[in-house]
């Protein structure tokens, strides 16, 4: 019974105690905190501002040094996909992890598919009228090979999988609105076109789908 006559005593002093531990932030402070990530230090972290920083400068030097005309880097993945990624590709890690290839491309659209969001256009290479290079126009864009392409960029420079996933998407908006939304969607079969892209190797012979850094629309021929 003696101890109870203490706990409103108790229960005074352990509440006492938790709000001196306890810092009352502002809202605004709290917002502030937000915007400068989850970390509390430093810019908030923004994708998009990333890439159009580097794209110029970075992006668009390396993979014009990188790539490997397309049927040549093709025709070699075939025969040793390894020996066609070292020379024309990258992959972040060794395994069962695929290359991607960058390449460059010449031919003409031979097949469209504009109905969809994820449209694409069918390129012939080597003139026998069939398809050997699918090209993605967008405005939705499969995978994250053009960041899965570069050797400067790190998953462990970012914090998390979220944001990675983020900085692979950003990519594709870039694309997106500095390339693609200019590309027509009527009268391309028969037009040339010149690429310069990525893709993830997978065996077989279906033709890749690349993503394009660059890309550039010619008369009929």
């Amino acid at each position: 019974m003696q101890a109870d006559r203490f706990a409103p005593t108790l229960l005074i002093l352990a509440a006492a105690l938790t709000l001196g531990a306890c810092k009352i932030v502002p809202t605004a402070e709290v917002a502030a905190m937000k915007q400068a990530g989850a970390s509390g230090a430093g810019p908030a972290f923004d994708p998009d501002k990333m890439v159009a920083e580097m794209w110029d400068a970075k992006v668009i030097p390396y993979l014009k040094a990188k790539a490997g005309d397309f049927a040549a880097v093709r025709d070699l993945a075939a025969k040793s996909p390894d020996e066609a990624g070292q020379k024309y590709g990258y992959r972040a890690k060794e395994g069962s992890t695929p290359w991607t290839y960058v390449v460059k491309a010449e031919g003409r659209i031979v097949a469209t598919n504009t109905q969809s969001r994820a449209a694409t256009i069918d390129i012939d290479v080597d003139k026998d009228g069939k398809a050997d290079l699918v090209v993605q126009i967008g405005p939705a864009l499969r995978g994250t090979t053009l960041r899965d392409s570069l050797d400067f960029i790190s998953f462990n420079s970012f914090t998390n999988q979220i944001d990675y996933a983020q900085f692979g998407k950003a990519f594709n908006a870039k694309v997106n609105a500095s390339l693609l939304q200019a590309v027509p969607r009527d009268g391309l079969i028969g037009r040339s076109v010149t690429v310069l892209g990525t893709y993830v190797y997978e065996p077989g012979d279906k033709p890749p789908l690349l993503t394009p850094a660059e890309l550039s629309l010619g008369p009929k021929s």
